[in-house]
């Protein structure tokens, strides 16, 4: 009899081990199709560059076009640069999960082989880095991804000369970035070195080559509320002179804004260090906008479209 209850326990664990691997797999094949953070390659059609503008994509652990949809952070790298530097910029991702955000972020080409410094101004009509930029790009992404519509999915940051591009175009197209930060940037173009300001053989090309500072870009943010954040190193000899202006011309004209200095140079130490931080700021802006415009329909729709 003994020997029997003995047998019959065996086949009750047996039947509860077959169970529970059964369960197992049950559920391991349903985490397959919920994809670990990873990297993609993206070639998007770019009429404002006379062709295409090719980016990388890292994507969050866990995306999948099934679950939420994501914000966007659209990284702009420094210059001069060679045609392959934006692929050098996945410690911004690593940044966001370190900082415990989940954001899609799209690095883009800033640089060609025929010119390793064309300041993401507007050339030609075939070589519009601005118009590639904020609408080309955007487009592409929000296409093929999973992105949260509107200017509240948007963040736009850029380090260096990337810092200018970020804020000379996310200015000046707030109806599509709800965030524009800078890294140690500048806010008139300058030369390789970032020591003189370029003379782009024009009046009108000079302004447009100047980010927007005036009572014109507070109207702007009054119509399409922003962040707009800036820092610098203190011993960053280039450019700590001009982001201090920068900082008094918005102040004076009641733009507001964040402006930080922070010990250090013009270096990726710096960028590194204070990449956790000024990721979480852009995204928590975003998503707190998100929640305060969602009552108000109207609002929501003046500010998103």
């Amino acid at each position: 009899m003994r020997s029997l209850r003995v047998r019959l326990v065996m086949v009750v664990v047996a039947v509860l081990i077959a169970a529970l691997a059964s369960a197992a797999v049950v559920v391991a094949s349903k985490r397959s199709t919920v994809s670990p953070g990873r990297t993609a390659s993206v070639t998007c059609r770019s009429p404002s560059l006379g062709g295409t503008l090719p980016a990388l994509v890292y994507l969050p652990p866990g995306y999948s076009k099934h679950s939420k949809p994501y914000p966007v952070v659209y990284f702009l790298h420094g210059l001069p640069a060679g045609p392959s530097s934006y692929q050098s910029n996945g410690f911004v991702a690593a940044a966001l999960q370190a900082a415990g955000e989940r954001a899609i972020v799209v690095a883009p080409q800033g640089a060609r082989s025929s010119d390793s410094d064309r300041e993401y101004l507007d050339w030609s009509p075939t070589e519009n880095w601005p118009q590639a930029i904020s609408n080309d790009l955007t487009a592409c992404i929000a296409h093929r991804y999973h992105t949260i519509a509107g200017r509240l999915g948007r963040a736009l940051i850029g380090l260096s000369a990337g810092g200018y591009g970020a804020f000379n175009i996310g200015t000046r197209n707030l109806p599509t970035f709800g965030a524009v930060e800078s890294w140690s940037g500048y806010f008139v173009a300058t030369d390789p070195a970032g020591d003189h300001v370029l003379d782009l053989g024009s009046t009108q090309a000079d302004d447009d080559a100047a980010v927007p500072s005036g009572p014109p870009l507070a109207k702007t943010v009054t119509k399409y509320p922003s962040l707009l954040a800036f820092y610098v190193g203190l011993q960053d000899s280039r450019f700590l002179t001009m982001n201090r202006q920068y900082d008094a011309a918005l102040t004076t004209s009641h733009v507001p804004h964040t402006f930080r200095t922070y010990p250090g140079g013009h270096s990726g130490a710096l960028w590194r260090a204070q990449a956790p931080s000024w990721l979480k700021m852009a995204l928590d802006y975003l998503s707190a906008a998100r929640r305060t415009l969602r009552p108000g329909a109207s609002a929501l729709a003046r500010l998103t479209r």
